[in-house]
This record gives C-alpha cells, structure tokens and sequence, in this order.
C-alpha cells in the first residue's frame, strides 16, 4: 500500500439515504395556497415534499440510512462518524452519538457534529477522506440528516423536505473516487439563517439564490486555479438542491463561467438524472447534493469511469467544488431499490394533517412525555423524560 497519502485511493465505499413516513404533494399544497401548480412543478421543480411523523427526527432518519451499511460492511474498521446537521437537537452533545447506540456499535469510535448550513456534510466528507488517507486500513461513517422548515404561508415553505444521508468513506472505494484539488470560497451574507431561538429558518430568497450562483463562480476559479480539470471533462455536475430548479440555473451558470455553452435541452439532459430524488423528497439541506450523487448513481446512464463534479453550497456562506471518478464497477453497489422503497412508501397526508404537524411542539420544561408511534422506519423517538430524548428501535 502506498506510504504518501496523496497517492492513496480514497472515497465513498457505500451511499444510502432514508427519508420520513410520510409526505405532502405541491398539488395538495397548491389547492390550499390558491398557486397555480406550474410555480411549484416546473418553476421550482418540485412535485411533493416528506414530512416528518411525530416520532422521526434527524436521528431516527440517520440511523435509519446508516443500519444497512452497517448490515453490509461491518463497524470493526470505522473509527469516526461525523454527523452534518443544521436542524441540531442538542447544543452540546452530538447527534451522532444517539446513532452509534441505536446501531449498536463498537465504543471505539469517535462521534463529532458539524455545522456550516447545508455545506456542513461535504466538511464531514473531506474530514473523513483526510482520515483514511492518513490510514488507509480505518473507515469513516458520514451522515447528513435535516429536516427543512419555513413558516406557514412563507416563500420558503414550499422548499421543505427532510432526508438523511449516509456514506462509508474508505481506501479503494467501490462507488466514487474522490480527487485534489477542490475550489473553496467563503463570503459573509446573510442570505439564510436561524437563530437559536427560531424553530424556522429566515430566508431573503432572491439574495440567496445570488449568493449560491456567486460561490459557485468563486469556487470554480478557485478550483482553476489550483490546477482542477477543465469543464469538458466532466460528464456532469451533482449541485446542491434547496430546489432541483436550482440545479439547472447553476449549471447554465458554470457553463458561462467556464467560458462554454450548450443548448438549454442538454443542460436538462445533464442535469435531469440528478434531479429525481430531490423534486419528490424536497430540501434536506446537507444532504441534499448527495441525494443528487445517489439519483444519478442509480439513473439508467452508465457512468463506469467518468468524473463528475460536485459543487456543495452552505448559506451564509461557504462552498466547495470538488470531482469524484464513478468506480468501473458501481452499479454492483448501489441501493436502487432501497432508496425508491424509502419513497414509493411514504404516506401522503392532507393539508391540515401537515399543518398540524408543522406547529407541534416537544415540551421544553423537562415533563415526562411519549410519543405516538408513528413511524414506519426502523427507529423512533419514544418520547423526552427530564429534558433528556429517548430512542428505540420501533416495534414491528
């Protein structure tokens, strides 16, 4: 094996995602709204949005994406899981930490949360590669669990959603080589944000989408400069989604930075099988773009070889552009199925069961408190007992 880490493979070994038990469609959403359903389907491209049950969070969705990992690979070489999150349950402990004793695993293992917006899990990515290359025989568990929530009757509500992420990052990786260099760019605007006192993010929503099209030009000459690949070498990009619309507005966007253009139906082409995951699920903030990565893994296009790019965009802001080579052999790993299941299965609720669901609160005073079992996944949140959160595996 080689002794220079720079020489060392390293990658995502395994990508899953899990999403909620239930959803509500923009066509429901549109009936109550009095918007017309082509501002949703094709102005921002989305056709429905998951919702959380009473009993799912961030952690129950996580442990829920990172179990068949574990089924698959084992823990005995993971040393470190990073939980990216901006919808925190706790100002001290990590999230993570309530993943690693749902699934049971080792003790030895170091557990640590990060946040910067929805960039917060491509931090954890490049963490973890910098792990393995500095031991190649460790693994990394990444997860990146959000739920996205706006204020009723807001511009932003119709952006919401919720999923979890989870990636085995490892040496010699059987889904996607990830390359040096990468373009970094960091401005301070306040384009989106939520303090500690708000449930509900606050969004300036024309600023943002400026902000994010700003980083991605900034990260791309960054990546330029820095002796990254040029665009025509790339067979797509998988951006972040707060809108799959978003995706296509960033792409044409690059094109134009990259001193290159193409007919807007190859855009949508290009950018299309990234796209299928997001427009049905809805924001999931960090684990947006690698919802993007499993849509066009598990797309009919056969990838075996080619570089694709990855551009991760946090408010705020900070973003990255970074490349992966699709592994020869991937469609042997992936999760297809699983990940359509975790869709096709949800159950769609009326408008007023969402709205319900949208202004519940846990009680904050340390009250004994259960909650109803809802949830089909695996894990739920049982209830808060002296201000502590208590999980379970669900019952069948």
């Amino acid at each position: 094996m080689p002794t220079d880490p720079s020489e060392v493979s390293v990658g995502i070994q395994d990508l899953t995602f899990a999403t909620t038990s239930l959803c509500l469609t923009h066509e429901e959403l549109a009936r109550h709204t009095g918007a017309p359903l082509a501002k949703y389907h094709h102005g921002i491209g989305q056709t429905a949005m998951s919702i959380p049950a009473e009993d799912e969070d961030i952690v129950t969705m996580a442990a829920d994406a990172a179990a068949p990992i574990i089924e698959c690979h084992g823990s005995r070489k993971i040393r470190t899981i990073l939980f990216a999150t901006e919808t925190g349950i706790d100002q001290s402990k990590a999230a993570g930490i309530y993943v690693h004793s749902l699934l049971r695993l080792p003790p030895h293992i170091r557990v640590v949360e990060l946040k910067q917006a929805c960039y917060g899990a491509t931090a954890a990515l490049q963490l973890a590669c910098a792990l393995v290359r500095s031991d190649p025989t460790q693994q990394v568990l990444v997860l990146a669990s959000d739920i996205a929530r706006y204020d009723l009757d807001s511009p932003g509500e119709a952006t919401q959603g919720a999923a979890a992420a989870a990636m085995l990052i490892s040496a010699a990786p059987d889904l996607v080589e990830l390359h040096t260099p990468t373009g970094l760019f960091t401005h301070d605007v306040m384009d989106f944000w939520r303090p500690n006192y708000r449930t509900t993010a606050l969004v300036d929503g024309k600023k943002s989408n400026d902000a994010y099209l700003e980083a991605l030009e900034g990260a791309w000459h960054d990546y330029q400069a820095r002796g990254g690949l040029p665009f025509e070498k790339l067979r797509t990009v998988c951006y972040h989604q707060p809108f799959t619309r978003m995706a296509h507005k960033a792409h044409r966007r690059l094109e134009r930075t990259a001193n290159t253009t193409a007919p807007l139906q190859d855009i949508g082409q290009a950018i299309a099988p990234t796209t299928t995951y997001n427009q049905t699920i809805g924001n999931s903030y960090t684990a947006s773009m690698y919802l993007a990565l499993a849509a066009l893994l598990d797309s009919d296009t056969d990838l075996s070889g080619d570089t694709i790019g990855l551009f991760s965009y946090g408010s705020g802001s900070v973003a990255e552009f970074f490349t992966g080579t699709i592994s020869p052999n991937y469609r042997l790993h992936l999760r297809t199925e699983a990940h359509e299941t975790h869709i096709t299965e949800r159950d769609t609720v009326g408008y007023e069961t969402y709205r319900r669901l949208h202004t519940r609160t846990l009680p904050t005073d340390g009250t004994a408190y259960e909650l109803p079992h809802q949830t089909d996944g695996r894990y739920r949140l049982a209830g808060i007992h002296r201000h502590q959160r208590l999980y379970q595996e669900a019952p069948p």
